[in-house]
Order: structure tokens, then sequence, then C-alpha cells
């Protein structure tokens, strides 16, 4: 965080509703951009010096999921939340997939998407501040949750928040099952179906991230959870 009020860039086509919610984040504390298409989000994005990014799906110039796909490009680090009125559930998978750390479905409740911010932004300051653990040993990997990233020799991935945040649950719960539901109350606050179905993307994510690394693996332990066991 910038170390003055929280700075959010909020990207909205509708007008009306653009004001009334940068408003209401303005009341709440925090400093907002508001953008009223992708061109000029992004434009603004490379600007630098926010927080958090308030993203619409359906915008002219260029969708959220493009804004989302290249804000990932240039920064893992900032929590992206989709805010829109697609219900879809290919529309929320797909959302996650671009890197999205979290999805609100309009008519949204402001107190509400405050929350979610607040929570967002306490996450990032309780990391910066090294609070839990911060480096892990996964097979030859190292796991850097404070800088995001994941390292084995010259091969270092860049990690999102929510990535990050999940592979440090598993690394701090070695060879246990992690049931579904928990996993989703601690790092979405929620355990419905969407968020469930977002779990298994974030999963197979870090499948992929580790899938060099022969004595780790994320198993699915059908109708329970999941299970990160590490052989010796």
């Amino acid at each position: 965080m910038n170390g003055t009020s929280p700075k959010i860039l909020y990207v909205e086509d509708d007008i009306n509703l653009g004001f009334v919610t940068t408003d209401n984040l303005a009341m709440g504390g925090y400093i907002t951009v508001f953008c009223k298409d992708g061109k000029e989000a992004l434009e603004t994005f490379r600007k630098g010096g926010f927080d958090l990014c308030i993203l619409d799906i359906m915008l002219p110039e260029t969708d959220g999921f493009a804004i989302a796909k290249a804000i990932r490009e240039t920064d893992k680090n900032i929590p992206i939340i989709f805010l829109t009125a697609k219900t879809m559930k290919e529309d929320k998978i797909a959302g996650f997939k671009t890197g999205a750390d979290d999805y609100i479905t309009k008519p949204f409740n402001i107190e509400e998407l405050l929350l979610r911010i607040e929570v967002f932004l306490k996450r990032n300051k309780v990391n910066s501040n090294g609070a839990l653990p911060g480096k892990f040993d996964i097979g030859k990997c190292i796991f850097d949750f404070e800088n995001l990233s994941l390292a084995s020799g010259k091969q270092h991935t860049q990690l999102t928040l929510k990535e990050a945040e999940l592979l440090r649950l598993f690394c701090m719960n070695p060879n246990k099952i992690l049931k579904r539901e928990e996993i989703l109350r601690t790092l979405w606050g929620d355990d419905d179906y969407f968020m469930g179905r977002s779990l298994d993307v974030f999963i197979s994510r870090l499948r992929k991230y580790l899938k060099d690394e022969r004595s780790v693996l994320i198993e699915n332990i059908h109708g329970v959870g999941f299970r990160m066991s590490k052989k010796e």
C-alpha cells in the first residue's frame, strides 16, 4: 500500500453508478480514480500507485477480462475485484482464470463492497508485516510468500495474492486433509458453488507450478477436500 489513504482504480461505464460508488468509497476513506472505459483504465493503471482494482466486465473499448489480464502481466500482487451484472457460472470462472481475487454481482450492497476491500487491504498489510511465516521449502522450490514468488533454480514464478494464500495454507498444513469448505471460508469468506469452482481453478494453477516437483502432490480427496503431500 502507498502509505497514505489506499488508492483504488474503479472502472465502470454506468456514469451514475460510477459517481455514487466513488462517493461512497471516498466516505470510506479511499482515494478512488474513476475510469469509464477499458482503454482509459489501462492508461491510468500504468501510471502506478494503486492498491486495489475494481473492474466491471462489460466495458467499451476493452472489457474487464482483458484489463485484468493486462494488469496481471505487470502486477501479480494487486487485488482485483470484478463488479458485474453477469451471473453465468462460466463468466465467474473466466474471471478467476484471468487473475481476479473476488467477484461481486450487481446490484450490490456498498457495505459488502467496502468489507471486501477492507479484507484484501488488511491481508496485504498483514502480509507485509510478516505476521505469518513468510518462506517455505516445497521440494526443491522456495516459496516466498511476502514477495509472492515460487523459485526453483533459475525458474521463477510470480504468484497472485490468492494463489500465494492458498499455497501457504497447504504449506502450514503439510500432509493434512483440508476440507473444501474450510479452505473457502478461510480464503474467500464463503463456500458457495461459484467459490468452489474458483477454488478448483486455483488448485489447477498450483499443480501446474509444482509439476516438476515429484516429491510434492496436491491430492483431491473425493467428497472431502485436498491434501498437499510432501515426500521426504
